[in-house]
């Protein structure tokens, strides 16, 4: 059980990254330049438009990976 535990925090991990890549490139606070660049195309304002959603995947998974960790490696202080 502890190794499919530890596979899973890996797993979250990466969806970690994958989530912060998706609110940084949907994000025109913080990439504003590209943003303004990317904005002429229609895909990309497809995808803007579920910014809010890669925020919800990017906290949860955050949570779940944290949860997780603590769970399997505990809490050295």
């Amino acid at each position: 059980m502890a190794e499919l535990f530890t596979r899973l925090v890996f797993i979250l991990g990466i969806t970690n990254l994958i989530g912060l890549f998706l609110v940084l490139f949907s994000c025109r606070c913080m990439m504003a330049t590209l943003v303004n660049r990317l904005w002429k195309y229609d895909w990309y304002k497809k995808f803007y438009a579920h910014h809010c959603y890669y925020w919800w995947f990017f906290i949860l998974s955050v949570l779940a990976h944290a949860v997780l960790a603590l769970i399997i490696f505990g809490n050295d202080f």
